[in-house]
């Protein structure tokens, strides 16, 4: 996301998990579907909720409720499979909700707060947008180098 810093605004797609709005950079967002049938895996890493066929492409789904700790809810009508790009690879992100598609000013980005900087690597910064705070993702540290190899497998 160095790119992100060097341009005047970017495009983000934002989405919805539990309480709190994340953003992804719309040139990682490859598409957006609605919740597919998802082939459980057997001793798959508790956030990989498994794989789904997408136009004849087999795609690993990551469940980021699971892989951010938090509360783990039925899924809704809401519930999206975000298909991003992370390193080269195809994966399936589900989010509680895709909410909108947003511009946002360079300069309305801040850095994680040093208190967070340990515990979420995968965090890029926190847009200000009106009285909003977004949490923005770097969704190519979302993974460690083990995971992606494990995925980089499953999607093989």
């Amino acid at each position: 996301m160095d790119n992100v810093q060097s341009a005047p605004e970017i495009q983000l797609v934002i989405f919805r998990l539990a309480s709190e709005e994340y953003g992804l950079p719309i040139t990682k967002v490859q598409e957006i579907n609605r919740l597919a049938p998802i082939t459980k895996l057997p001793q798959a890493a508790a956030f990989m909720e498994g794989i789904i066929n997408l136009r004849g492409r087999i795609i690993p789904v990551i469940d980021l409720r699971k892989r951010f700790g938090l509360t783990v809810t039925d899924y809704t009508d809401d519930t999206r499979i975000v298909i991003v790009e992370v390193k080269g690879q195809t994966v399936g992100i589900i989010v509680d909700a895709v909410t909108e598609v947003v511009r946002l000013a360079a300069s309305s980005i801040e850095p994680p707060p040093p208190v967070f900087v340990l515990d979420a690597q995968y965090l890029h910064g926190v847009g200000k947008l009106d009285n909003r705070l977004l949490i923005l993702l770097d969704i190519d540290k979302i993974l460690t180098s083990q995971e992606e190899i494990a995925l980089r497998q499953v999607g093989a």
